[in-house]
């Protein structure tokens, strides 16, 4: 079989959970396949109210407003997942691909230990018995992309079993919420990494080529009519 030593080793997406105190990794899941596609979507914190909605000039927004943000834009991300036990670089386990769908659900469940816990307090009588925190969850998508995440949707369609109904091909489709300074308390561990990732736009968007008025058929003067 012909090899090619140059071409380098394809780098895969994954889920990093973070001790949110520590900053240490706690678990780290490595997507099998990369996605195919990607769905982002930006929605701006736009601070000037209903009038944003559209719908003529009578919107209650106040005019001072129109250019200001509040914070962040919301951003989700969706994507498909495929899990593949019959992979030839995969080796076969008796559990099917069980272990690796546990993982993923348990990004969105609680612990038996932790809901023991919560079960204990409320029969001592604790009025206000405080949500269970999870980990912290990093999505990674290269290099460049290494942000912090609430997983919103999380999707299994099982397709393949084994003779033991072990399911040994799946496909999931995960949406995820980034989380922005916004969302988490000032200095927390996942706030500074989103300044980070913000910081990563900032350095590409000042690396594109800057366009020009002509090629928009504009001038100078074509912008500046607008001065009082």
């Amino acid at each position: 079989m012909t090899r090619y030593p140059d071409i380098p080793k394809p780098i895969r997406s994954g889920i990093v959970l973070v001790d949110p105190e520590r900053g240490t990794p706690q678990r780290i899941i490595v997507l099998q396949f990369n996605p195919d596609t990607l769905e982002r979507s930006l929605a701006p914190q736009s601070a000037g109210g209903s009038g944003d909605s559209g719908g003529g000039g009578s919107g209650g927004g106040d005019r001072n407003e129109a250019l200001r943000l509040k914070g962040p834009a919301q951003e989700t991300w969706k994507f498909t997942a495929e899990i593949d036990a019959t992979d030839q670089f995969e080796v076969a386990a008796p559990d099917g691909i069980h272990p690796q769908l546990a993982t993923l659900e348990m990004l969105v469940q609680p612990t038996t230990a932790q809901l023991r816990e919560a079960t204990r307090l409320s029969r001592k009588g604790t009025i206000e018995i405080t949500p269970i925190e999870m980990p912290l969850t990093l999505f990674t998508w290269g290099s460049k992309r290494v942000m912090p995440v609430r997983l919103t949707e999380l999707s299994i369609t099982e397709s393949a079993f084994d003779v033991h109904l072990n399911p040994i091909r799946a496909s999931l489709a995960v949406g995820m919420k980034v989380l922005t300074v916004s969302d988490l308390p000032a200095g927390h561990r996942g706030a500074e990494l989103y300044l980070a990732h913000l910081a990563q736009k900032e350095r590409l968007a000042r690396s594109a080529r800057a366009g020009s008025l002509g090629a928009l058929g504009l001038t100078g003067a074509d912008i500046g009519m607008g001065r009082a």
